[in-house]
């Protein structure tokens, strides 16, 4: 028999939730609400006559023939006394928040329904006709308390109880007939196509890892199909009930798109595997303006009261649930795109989405991470030469002075402590401002900001439950959740933090908390898999990734042999010009451009040229606009349309070549699929090293004082990886041919030779003499 849990809370909370989204109500998460709240719990506690017992776990399983469905929950307080000479019995469910409690008439029925469960599962143990229920409520500011006492029925309690039970029952028997329908059709399921070199045992590696429950790192070439690759055997594992959830995890919409499609060929073969792909709110939103209250949003209107038949409708009906299934869902049911996407995750056997739905404390999906999962979960991040980045950005905070100084007019008059604490936090940065006589300094703590901090995040917090209402309100709250920010990363602050002040261009000045190494905080978020898998076309060197994302050198690694041969492409390297800011004039501008030029007329066809930057780039095209070839530019701050009005143009029939210039690392050096004879050739214009810059430096001294060599990790890994990316765009299937070509002469360099894949052995060198000869050379053989 099938046993399943649910808690009193959630159980609750999904089957009789109702209402709104509005956001102008609720804000939670202060650094002191919660230790507030858990204190002022302990007092109230205390401070109730004998016969009152707190924190008493309930638990009672209902037999429903296939399956037993336990309830559990713990009551914050169990009162048993005498009322009128009888015995009698009362259930207290505490509630701490920031509010004016005279505003209080009724209690949330939420509140209620919890306390009204938590009577039922007590009243055979009281064998009393009768069980009272108290919601008491308290302002945590004021200590404050109000109480609501309600009389039921035991009969009546348990008759409620058991009608909560039964309508959860109409979920948990579906679910578990499509567990049942998942698991058979994934025992039926074989690989879709013949296997590629290595890419079997790339897939058993894979499966390897999971079932060891280790994470593995792998690098694997365009060609090696390595989203199939590590997909399948996940799928597998679940089947075999290694992990219940896999999590398929990407730092652009281009790579969730290849994930939902290789769901849908599984699909195709026969996988029954409920499949879910959510997106950013901002993607989201129905509304367009992001404002998630009822006022303004007719989906926040009642959302609650529609969500869960629109979450049973979808997940009875569709298998692989898109972003557009999603809308179409939620406009058929008048709910929150976002948060019904949300929703749908509960019931689903694989979630896509960006990095941050995982790591990100702040967007993290806690209904699944932050609580111990049974069933255990895989993680697959793909492009994962990406997340170091993505990480440090996440595990960063930043606070600008002058903004403190724009909240107080915001708020000027509102409240006397939330005014003195924005008078605290700017006397704090300036005396930090004060201390920072160049461009930036280095502070080895922060306390006494950090305190002044956490003291106007709850002053906000007061401010915003108190005042539902008021002029700036959106603009406060922004504000409240970077002031949220920064003392969340104050208080989580692990190895690999440098504190740092600075000017800024405009004039203003910011205190940044800087994560320069995120291992330990992806750590932590990795505790919730059973297993990780991180694959990249360029994760090299992989024990620079590993340093960086888990931090432990023996997790697994796997080097996949490439599908593609060396015969596809021609690999060149000149050695006499450079982008190193020694060599930046119009001579050295004008030979790049010569290169380009003889590389682009050698053979008619469709090219892009990557460079180290906007300003390089700008100096280069001067010297190329002289009719040889049709030329594309990328723009900074491309829109959509934009993005793909460039794309297109790879696809049209011409007299003569296309120059597409972009810059490294930008939007079209990776994630682009450009196939056949849309792209014939990549020119890489240097080796991709940011420009030097305040975060940089520190980074470089980070690991220089941890004994590493420091450039490396701040400049020439993250370079060379921008590098590996745009030459990937020429080669990405078995047909396509092309050449690749590297301007500079640091390539020639043992540090950066020892860094290219290993099928770069063949790289040759030319001259601007030679390289046009060479480049007709190759497509004559081909």
């Amino acid at each position: 028999m099938k046993h399943v849990s649910v808690s009193v809370r959630n159980l609750v909370e999904f089957i009789l939730r109702s209402g709104d989204i509005d956001n102008r109500k609720d804000v939670s998460g202060d650094p002191d609400a919660m230790q507030e709240g858990v204190r002022i719990h302990k007092k109230i506690q205390k401070s109730m006559p004998a016969g009152y017992h707190a924190e008493i776990s309930l638990k009672e399983t209902f037999d429903y023939d296939d399956i037993c469905l336990t309830v559990e929950g713990r009551a914050d307080g169990i009162w048993e006394k005498e009322e009128d000479g009888q015995r009698a019995v009362i259930i207290d469910e505490i509630k701490s928040m920031y509010a004016n409690l005279s505003f209080i008439d009724n209690p949330k029925q939420i509140h209620l329904a919890q306390a009204k469960c938590y009577a039922a599962l007590y009243a055979p143990e009281t064998e009393l006709e009768k069980i009272g229920v108290q919601l008491t409520y308290c302002d945590i500011d004021t200590e404050d308390i109000k109480r609501f006492r309600y009389s039921f029925r035991a009969e009546e309690l348990r008759k409620w109880l058991k009608d909560l039970t039964d309508r959860y029952m109409v979920w948990a028997r579906m679910d578990e007939e499509h567990r049942n329908a998942r698991d058979e059709s994934i025992r039926q399921l074989e690989f879709p196509y013949e296997y590629r070199p290595g890419q079997k045992e790339l897939a058993i590696d894979v499966y390897r890892a999971i079932k060891r429950e280790r994470n593995l790192f792998i690098n694997a070439p365009t060609g090696v199909g390595k989203t199939l690759s590590v997909l399948y055997p996940s799928i597998k594992a679940v089947g075999e009930e290694l992990a219940g959830k896999i999590f398929y995890l990407t730092a652009k919409t281009v790579t969730a798109t290849v994930a939902v499609d290789t769901f849908k060929l599984l699909a195709c073969k026969g996988l029954d595997m409920r499949t879910v792909h959510i997106t950013a709110k901002e993607k989201a939103c129905a509304n367009g303006d992001f404002l998630c209250n009822p006022d303004a949003c007719p989906y926040a209107d009642g959302h609650f009261d529609r969500v869960n038949d629109a979450v049973f409708d979808i997940i009875t009906h569709e298998h692989i649930i898109t972003r557009e299934l999603t809308f179409e869902y939620s406009e058929r049911h008048k709910v929150c795109p976002y948060e019904f996407s949300l929703d749908i995750c509960n019931w689903c056997d694989a979630v896509i989405g960006d990095y941050n739905y995982a790591f990100d404390p702040r967007v993290r999906l806690r209904r699944f991470f932050e609580t111990e999962s049974e069933d255990g979960y895989i993680f697959l991040v793909d492009e994962a030469h990406n997340l170091p980045s993505r990480a440090c950005e996440m595990y960063s905070a930043t606070i600008i002075k002058e903004d403190v100084l724009e909240c107080g007019r915001m708020v000027k008059g509102m409240s006397r402590t939330l005014t003195s604490a924005i008078t605290s936090v700017n006397k704090k940065l300036l005396e930090l401002k004060r201390g920072c006589d160049g461009s930036y300094v280095i502070y080895p703590d922060v306390a006494n900001l950090a305190k002044a901090m956490n003291r106007l995040q709850l002053e906000l917090s007061k401010l915003l439950e108190k005042q539902k209402f008021f002029d700036m309100k959106e603009e406060v709250l922004d504000f409240f959740f970077k002031v949220k920010k920064f003392n969340d990363v104050y208080a989580e602050m692990f190895r690999g933090y440098k504190i740092y002040g600075k000017h800024q261009y405009d004039g203003s000045f910011c205190v940044k908390l800087l994560c320069v190494d995120p291992s330990d905080s992806i750590q932590g978020c990795l505790a919730a898999a059973r297993s990780a898998v991180f694959f990249s076309a360029t994760l090299l060197p992989i024990q620079y990734y590993k340093e960086l994302i888990t931090g432990d050198a023996d997790d697994y690694a796997v080097y996949a042999e490439t599908s593609f041969t060396q015969d596809q492409r021609l690999l060149a390297m000149a050695r006499d010009v450079s982008s190193k800011y020694t060599r930046r004039n119009a001579d050295e501008y004008e030979k790049i451009a010569e290169y380009i030029k003889a590389a682009v007329s050698a053979k008619k066809g469709n090219y892009i040229a990557f460079f180290p930057s906007y300003e390089f780039m700008e100096h280069v095209k001067e010297f190329l606009e002289s009719g040889t070839c049709d030329m594309i530019v990328q723009n900074q701050r491309m829109s959509e349309k934009e993005r793909e009005d460039f794309l297109s143009e790879f696809s049209f029939e011409r007299d003569r070549s296309l120059l597409g210039l972009c810059v490294m690392g930008g939007i079209f050096s990776e994630g682009i699929d450009l196939t056949d004879e849309k792209l014939i050739g990549a020119i890489i214009v240097g080796t991709g090293l940011p420009m030097i810059n305040t975060e940089s430096e520190i980074t470089k001294k980070y690991f220089d004082d941890d004994g590493k060599d420091g450039f490396a990790y701040a400049y020439r890994f993250p370079g060379m990886n921008k590098v590996m990316q745009a030459a990937g765009r020429v080669i990405r299937k078995e047909t396509d041919r092309g050449v690749i070509l590297l301007l500079d002469e640091r390539f020639s360099y043992s540090e950066y030779r020892s860094l290219f894949p290993k099928e770069w052995s063949d790289c040759s060198r030319v001259t601007l003499s030679t390289v046009g000869d060479s480049v007709r050379k190759f497509w004559s053989k081909t």
